[in-house]
């Protein structure tokens, strides 16, 4: 992602460096701040509205983290870029998956250096014509120049032509629906399913769910629902990591699908719905849910839904009463009271 961005030094070879020439990728990096040093070339020129869409590509293309969604959002901000969550979705409907990595594929990213580093991914982006040739780089080249350079490993499997992607749509889909309606992130890289119908296990905390999962009763085709973990909640949105491992290990990773205002890893199998916005702790529709409520995802619409009418979504969150803060003082008190929601970055306000 940082590559597309035009940020992340190159090893001399013009390919990402390995472990084993970290010290060689480190010099690199010094001598190449003093050249941005010298022709004056500043974050604001490299971090402009193109090189994002380029790195949204890259993620989507890549099977990416869904945590490079609050990442590019923040940097987007920071930047004084104009970036909606919508764009994630917009971008990676016409972005196919052409990196066979994991944990949806079979290689990791030292096959991919092997094969012809990220620039070979950006080079097949360019062919497609799904990249912003002009954006420019750290390098004081174009991403289209560098991708040019890409030198591809003879019989290489990584990273797929054009002709045979892995997938015809990126990695990425926002969902919204009366659950969502700022949006959430769903991982679609590696697994098909596509739709969930099922009863809501209502959780206040990872931990409570996770005990839930030990316990045996968390059942095929149900909903689990984790909520105060979003941005303010938690506070600072921690991954559901251990859950969604206890459920794959429980051999529920296939039969159950779950949804939560905090994270989950890049290694997160199954059907999962992060970043759920408004958060439970803002009042967001996710605190209205109870226990049995059936909740919908559909993935072709575009929808996470609970079948409750809206009226009666609006009468649970009148007697909704905010939980008390985790933190009431020090830095963590003052970001839950500062941080805006997972749609627009998490960032601080």
């Amino acid at each position: 992602m940082l590559e597309f961005l035009g940020i992340s030094p190159l090893g001399s070879n013009g390919i990402p460096a390995m472990v084993d020439e970290k010290d060689e990728a480190a010099f690199n990096a010094g001598k190449l701040v003093m050249e941005l040093l010298r022709h004056d070339l500043r974050p604001s020129q490299i971090l402009t509205r193109k090189a994002v869409e380029n790195a949204v590509a890259a993620v989507a293309a890549t099977g990416g983290s869904t945590n490079a969604v609050l990442h590019l959002l923040a940097i987007a901000r920071e930047a004084g870029v104009r970036l909606k969550i919508d764009d994630f979705d917009r971008i990676s409907s016409r972005t196919p998956i052409i990196a066979d990595l994991k944990p949806g594929g079979r290689f990791v990213a030292h096959d991919l250096y092997r094969a012809g580093g990220i620039q070979l991914v950006a080079k097949r982006l360019l062919e497609a014509g799904l990249v912003h040739s002009d954006a420019i780089t750290v390098t004081g080249k174009t991403i289209g120049e560098e991708a040019r350079r890409a030198s591809e490993t003879s019989g290489q499997e990584v990273v797929r032509p054009l002709s045979s992607p892995l997938k015809p749509t990126g990695g990425l889909v926002i969902l919204k629906g009366n659950l969502a309606p700022e949006g959430c992130v769903v991982k679609v890289a590696g697994h098909e399913r596509m739709s969930h119908r099922g009863p809501a296990r209502v959780f206040n905390r990872e931990e409570e769910a996770f005990k839930a999962v030990q316990q045996g009763k968390i059942k095929a085709g149900d909903v689990v629902v984790i909520r105060y973990e979003g941005p303010k909640g938690g506070p600072g949105m921690r991954e559901m990591l251990v859950v969604t491992a206890a459920l794959v290990g429980a051999g529920l990773g296939d039969t159950v699908a779950l949804l939560t205002d905090g994270r989950f890893s890049g290694a997160t199998h199954g059907l999962m719905a992060g970043h759920v916005a408004p958060e439970a702790a803002n009042g967001g529709p996710i605190a209205a849910v109870r226990g049995g409520d059936m909740v919908v995802f559909d993935i072709k619409r575009r929808r996470l839904d609970v079948e409750l009418s809206e009226r009666e979504i609006r009468s649970r969150l009148k007697k909704w009463k905010a939980p008390a803060p985790r933190y009431t003082s020090g830095v963590m008190a003052k970001y839950a009271r500062l941080v805006s929601s997972a749609s627009e970055g998490a960032v601080t306000r």
